[in-house]
């Protein structure tokens, strides 16, 4: 399955460095028969670069049709296009892949690994995380977060576990902009807070896996009292984008299942932050002049407390 490819490099529009990222990047918000196109040429590439509309549409249960629209979707001219993008994509990824993914297919860090590797297995963990983010966000949903976030009253902040993190730079960071802000961190503020949102607030639901019961619990109240809410998260399937008016997604990568970083996901941490600076930065952008003196101002406020 190919998930991800190479980032479009600047001045360079090739195909094979394109097409990939184009599906990965839609994926998340297409329908349910666009989406089994989608799925199917990621986990079938070598087969779908040389078969009709008509097998396509048969394997994945759609009419020919259905196959035009996916292409128009996912931004190119013609199935032809799309056909000539994969075929470039594969033959791009059999001769990168072997001075990257060979080097690191054992990533996880063992009692062995000097200080030097150590560095480079996180270093290729963090990148790989950022970049395969990079390609899943989408800039209309980006846009529509930041609007809400431009509307809103306060904006409330829900996470749990080492989630915390992105949401603690979140809450500093929208703060120093001038927007009220609020970092909900036990079920009890978690679910008090959400019981008693408008549709003045916005929150933010942040959870790597999208499980975390009492995070999606929150953006189901929140919902259910007119808040916007705005999902983050790895996974298009988890319970809370079913509560997510706005979803942005992160790298879905993990390490392997048996391992420490498995279970600790610190890579997907990087990439919450990473969405959450995206978000302001873009509010930041909008609001300029009112965004740079609230700054100031909070400035001035924290320089007073600093010792000479």
């Amino acid at each position: 399955m190919i998930r991800g490819a190479p980032p479009l490099e600047e001045g360079n529009h090739t195909l094979h460095q394109d097409v990939f990222r184009l599906i990965n990047k839609k994926i998340a918000y297409l329908n349910p028969a666009l989406r089994r196109i989608a799925d199917y040429i990621l986990e079938n590439p070598s087969q779908c670069k040389i078969i009709t509309t008509k097998e396509l549409a048969a394997a994945c249960n759609v009419a020919e049709s259905t196959i035009t629209r996916f292409v128009k979707e996912i931004g190119l001219d013609s199935y032809q296009e799309l056909k000539i993008g994969i075929a470039e994509a594969l033959t791009m990824n059999d001769t990168s892949s072997l001075s990257t993914e060979d080097n690191y297919v054992y990533e996880d860090i063992t009692r062995t690994d000097t200080p030097e590797m150590i560095l480079e297995k996180v270093l290729y963990r963090n990148v790989q995380t950022m970049t395969e983010t990079k390609q899943r966000l989408n800039i209309g949903e980006l846009g529509k977060a930041v609007a809400a976030i431009d509307q809103a009253n306060t904006i409330l902040f829900s996470s749990m576990g080492s989630s915390r993190a992105a949401a603690v730079s979140g809450v500093m960071r929208f703060t120093r902009a001038g927007k009220k802000s609020m970092l909900l961190g036990d079920t009890s503020s978690l679910l008090m807070s959400a019981a008693i949102a408008s549709p003045e607030d916005v929150l933010i639901g942040i959870s790597n896996s999208g499980r975390s019961k009492d995070v999606v619990d929150s953006m189901k109240l929140a919902q259910s009292k007119g808040a916007r809410t705005i999902g983050i998260t790895s996974f298009e399937d988890s319970p809370l984008t079913k509560y997510s008016d706005i979803i942005l997604f992160t790298s879905a990568k993990s390490s392997n299942e048996g391992s420490a970083l498995y279970w600790e996901a610190a890579a997907s941490k990087t990439a919450q932050i990473l969405v959450l600076d995206l978000i302001y930065a873009s509010y930041a952008a909008k609001n300029f002049t009112k965004t740079m003196n609230y700054m100031e101002e909070t400035f001035k406020v924290l320089r007073s407390s600093r010792e000479k």
